[in-house]
Formats: C-alpha cells, structure tokens, sequence
C-alpha cells in the first residue's frame, strides 16, 4: 500500500475525515446508552442488555478480516457512506424496534456500520500518509473518535427523560440524523493510487500478518487501552455509587477523562519528536496502569479529578501509536488487514474485558478491575517496550517488516 504524501496545505481530506468521524461517532456513542434504555422499556433485564451490548461487538468480529483484505485490493472510500448507513440504519430502526430481538440485530448493524467506517478510514490514512506523518495524522484521526465519545453521551443524557421508553426512541432517531450528517464531508477524501494494487495471488495468510514481529504487540496494546476506557465509563458510576459521589459529577469526571484524550492527541507530535514513539508508548502504558489501579483507591473527589486527568491523557497515546505500530510492521499489501485484525482485537477485548471485570468484581469487589485493568496496561508497556529487528528504513524514515525490500525500496534502487 504505497503511501502518498500529504504536502504542504494538503490534508484537507483529513480534516474532512475527522469531522465525518466526529459525527459518526457521535452518533454511535449516543444510541448505545439509548440502546439500553430503549431496551428496559421493553423488558428487558441486566442479561439482556448484555446481550444486546455484545452482539454489537460480536456480529463484526465475522466481516472485519474480508473488509480488511477487500480495501488491500481496492478502493478505501467506498467502505465509508456504506458505514454511515449501516450505523444511521441501525440508530433509527433501534429506535422503532418492538422486541428485543429486533433491538439486538439492529444493534449489531450498527456495529458493523462502525466497523465498515473505522477500516476505510484507517485505510485511507495509512495509504495517504507519508511514512513520517502516520503518527501525527492517525493522532489528528483519533481526535474524532474522542469528540464523538466526548459529545454524544452528554446528548443522549439530555435527551433522554423520564418516559424512557418515549424518549429513548427520539435520542435514537436523532442518532441516526447526527450519523448522517457525517455524509456531508465525505468527498475527496481518498487520492488516486499511484500504482496498481497488488495482485490477489500474492495475499498474505491471517497468521503469517499475526506473526509478522510488532503486529500482535499492536493489537494487544490497542486492546488494552480500549479496555481500560470501557471499563472506566463502564464501573466509575458503580464506584461514585459505593463512595457516595453524585451521578452528576462521575459524568464530570468522565468528561474530563475524554477531554485530557484530545488534548493529548494535539500535542502527540512535539511529545514524539521530544521523547520518541518507544519512549512514549511504553511511558504512557506505564504510567497508565499505575493511575489506573490507583482509581482503587479512596482518594477524595479531587484527586480522582486529577488522577481520571492524566489517565486520560496516557490513554490517548495508545490508540493512535498502535494504529501506526500495526501499519509500519504489516507485510506489504496487508495493511488494511492487519488493521482489520487490530479491530477484530479491540471488539474481543469489548466482550472478553466487561465479562471478565464483572467476575473479578463480585469475587473482591468493585474498585478490583481497576487493579486488573492496571496489569493489562503494565503487560502492554512491557509489549511497547520491545523493539522489532532492524529492518531496512524506506523513504520518509518508516522501517519495512522484518527486513524485506519494499516496491519503494527497488524504485529508490533502479534509480540510482
């Protein structure tokens, strides 16, 4: 996937594509907890919602390696107006859903509505970024996922009252208009290749991508982060409940959490060049998973302020540097697929991390995750940390995997 440069005053396809993110995003992170509203008014029981959260998670685990290998041989745009249907689809017919069933099968095409949208855009990234701006340009990507994060649950909050069974319905329609809106920044986003895409014949296998050195250190740290941001938005309120904070100011807290993840991603480029993407990635992890287990403890309500603050701010390392990790250790037309097999990561860690959290919960109590979620993070510094085998450096300062020669690589040699 021959990456193109973005050139002075040309990445205006990537604040489009940051809006458009914002939006779709937004709208997801809005319907989800309308999801489970809308849900208890039909009946439903704590069994329930856990289904239906998790076949949102489970359905796409099925499409996201053949989305991946499609986009390696192809176009990434396309998969974008696909997502933002499937997601506005799956917020409005949610909201007119008369069982559960029903809510669980729209809710997974919501699912993988973001699934479709998340692989073309990391796609098109990662093929239209010059090697040496894939940390900073998947930073600025990321942005969106956090203003989506940040927003939508405040709105679904305001939206939805009393009358949930009413009002739920409404913040889903609305949901479903707030992702459509994503449709408006979707045009000339993706460029030209600038050479053909590599034939089929030469696909790489699913394990020779996983046993490529630094992809599954990719997915596992990507897995990791994601895992402690579900399960702080997840448990905080089951915590300030045990502590006697109000709901009003866990979802402060959870905020400011969201808020402290942007800033971090618009600074990440001076925290690269100043500490170095090891250096960082592996700090951030660390210090992550002390703060994180820290959340345990009985601090008073300001220094969990000060603690969610800086956690948030390690954990927007995470994904961002992980998206890069996966990109420059991926074979050769494999990329898109090797980034589809991180989300495939990402949506196990949403099933694997609330079930196994729940269990640690009820056998040593509710601040225990924390602690779990503190080791996961150690264990990914510890991944972070390792540094893959020289490999020969292409164009722009990226390495290719394990040492092989890439297309770039041979031009730069005719050449010469």
């Amino acid at each position: 996937m021959p990456a193109v440069p973005s050139g002075p005053g040309g990445r205006g396809w990537l604040l489009r594509l940051v809006i458009a993110f914002s939006f779709a995003q937004g709208a997801v992170s809005m319907a989800r907890p309308a999801v489970s509203y809308r849900a208890l008014s039909l009946g439903a029981d704590e069994r329930a919602i856990g289904v239906i959260a998790g076949v949102y998670a489970l359905l796409p685990l099925f499409a996201a390696v053949p989305l991946g290998r499609r986009t390696d041989h192809g176009r990434c745009a396309p998969l974008l107006p696909v997502g933002v249907v499937l997601i506005s689809g799956g917020c409005a017919l949610s909201g007119t859903a008369g069982s559960l069933a029903a809510m669980a099968a729209w809710s997974g095409v919501m699912g993988l509505g973001h699934l479709c949208f998340v692989i073309g855009a990391q796609s098109i990234v990662a093929r239209q970024s010059a090697p040496a701006e894939q940390d900073r340009n998947f930073g600025h990507f990321t942005i969106g996922a956090s203003l989506g994060q940040l927003i939508g649950p405040i709105a679904a909050g305001a939206l939805i009252g009393a009358d949930t069974g009413r009002t739920s319905a409404f913040a889903l329609v609305v949901s479903a208009v707030v992702g459509a809106v994503s449709l408006t920044s979707l045009w000339r986003i993706e460029h030209k290749r600038p050479e053909a895409a590599p034939a089929r014949g030469e696909r790489v296998p699913v394990l020779g991508i996983l046993r490529t050195r630094g992809v599954p250190a990719g997915i596992f740290i990507s897995l990791a982060v994601l895992s402690a941001t579900d399960i702080l938005t997840a448990y905080l309120p089951v915590v300030g409940e045990h502590r006697g904070i109000a709901p009003a100011t866990v979802g402060l807290l959870l905020s400011l959490r969201a808020a402290a993840t942007i800033a971090c991603r618009l600074v990440m480029t001076p925290l690269i060049r100043a500490l170095g993407r090891t250096v960082l990635l592996t700090g951030t992890c660390l210090l992550g998973g002390v703060l994180c287990a820290g959340v345990a403890l009985p601090v008073p309500v300001w220094g969990l302020a000060l603690m969610l603050a800086a956690l948030g701010f390690c954990l927007g390392v995470g994904q961002p540097l992980s998206m890069t990790t996966v990109v420059q250790a991926a074979p050769d037309g494999a990329r898109s697929t090797a980034l589809a097999l991180r989300l495939t990561g990402n949506r196990l860690g949403q099933v694997a991390a609330p079930a196994s959290a729940g269990l640690v919960a009820g056998v040593a109590g509710v601040a225990a995750p924390f602690v779990m979620l503190g080791g996961l993070l150690l264990l990914a510094a510890g991944l972070g940390a390792r540094k893959r085998p020289g490999a020969r450096k292409r164009p722009g300062g990226a390495r290719s995997p394990r040492g092989t020669t890439t297309r770039a690589d041979r031009k730069v040699t005719e050449r010469s």
